[in-house]
């Protein structure tokens, strides 16, 4: 337990990246598709380096589209960019291209895997596990209360 204090202690800690470096944006880069040229026809070019530290942003963040700070450029740039490189699995191939470098910058422990979840109620139920018999509408409606004798039995 103690060997393993030593080396987290050993471990220089990395801060939160605010900019995509530019030692990382030279391997991601080929990853993306490719740009528009500048001076193209339609909407004004905006590069892809400022709409990825847009969409880090939100993703860090968690704040809204449309409350992006205007350094990133337009939320619903960036917001239009992250579904299309959703659909065309941008993403899918970042993640595994950013697992091996962070594999060689610190090394991932690949036979030991934790994971975290929640068990929650279906939202619509799902279908009944168990057959639960209906014993009839409420006797409360009719002024009928379990105690009176005219009240109707139900077997259990």
């Amino acid at each position: 337990m103690g060997e393993n204090k030593a080396r987290k202690s050993k471990r220089k800690r990395l801060g939160t990246i605010r900019r995509i470096p530019d030692d990382l944006w030279v391997e991601i880069q080929p990853l993306l598709p490719r740009e528009k040229t500048l001076g193209s026809n339609g909407r004004p070019v905006v590069p892809f380096r400022k709409v990825l530290d847009g969409i880090l942003y939100v993703l860090r963040t968690g704040c809204q589209w449309k409350a992006l700070p205007s350094e990133y450029g337009s939320g619903s740039t960036c917001h239009r960019r992250f579904q299309q490189w959703v659909r065309a699995g941008v993403f899918r191939r970042l993640w595994v291209k950013l697992l091996e470098r962070y594999d060689d910058l610190r090394g991932i422990r690949w036979e030991w895997q934790s994971l975290d979840s929640l068990a929650v109620k279906a939202p619509l139920g799902g279908k009944p596990r168990v057959l639960i018999r209906r014993i009839g509408p409420s006797l409360a409606r009719r002024g009928i209360s379990s105690q009176t004798r005219e009240a109707p039995r139900f077997p259990l």
